[in-house]
């Protein structure tokens, strides 16, 4: 079998898992779609390849997903640099999110957190932050879930264990939040 044949067999198993999360989809489309309509706004945050993913994810409500509607504010706590070296440099790199959503956090918004282990501290700490300040939290996991699993309000947890079928899978879950909140999203 080639590497291509491979890789999309893999694929095609990795997406046909993802019909076991339904119901945590939903879920996080509700909170989602609650904090928005609400006047709350989304924190994203992910390191590396999953820090690309939230920014596709925090875009397409700041911008739009399907047709013309409103901006709704989704920011990406992965894209200052400035005060992600500031952060790491005199706390911590573990403290990169926890302090933003500190800083920019408030009950009603959520965070969304993306973590293909679910080990990585700095996600760790920011859904910790998000607790202890009231804010709801929808995390997109792979694997096992790693110790993030339980932390967040909804886990999204792709059962596979190559990053890039997680990821690929990540992707597909967040557009399907996209399209169950858009609709509602154009009416605001």
């Amino acid at each position: 079998m080639s590497m291509f044949q491979h890789s999309l067999r893999a694929a095609v198993s990795t997406f046909e898992g993802l019909a076991a999360l339904e119901n945590e989809l939903l879920r996080a489309a509700a909170l989602v779609r609650k904090c928005l309509l609400g006047g709350g706004k989304l924190l994203v945050a992910g390191n590396g390849g999953s820090a690309a993913d939230g920014m596709d994810f925090s875009t397409e409500f700041t911008c739009r997903f399907s047709g013309d509607r409103r901006p709704f504010p989704a920011i990406n706590l992965a894209t200052d640099g400035t005060l992600l070296a500031a952060i790491g440099n005199d706390y911590a790199f573990e403290e990169v999110f926890a302090r933003q959503v500190w800083a920019f956090g408030k009950p009603g918004d959520v965070l969304v957190v993306y973590s293909t282990s679910g080990k990585s501290p700095n996600i760790l700490r920011a859904l910790d932050e998000a607790k202890a300040r009231g804010l709801e939290s929808i995390a997109f996991l792979g694997r096992d879930g790693g110790p993030a699993a339980g932390r967040a309000t909804v886990d999204l947890i792709v059962r596979a264990e190559v990053t890039a079928r997680i990821q690929e899978a990540h992707k597909f879950l967040g557009h399907c939040i996209c399209e169950q909140v858009d609709g509602d999203l154009k009416q605001a």
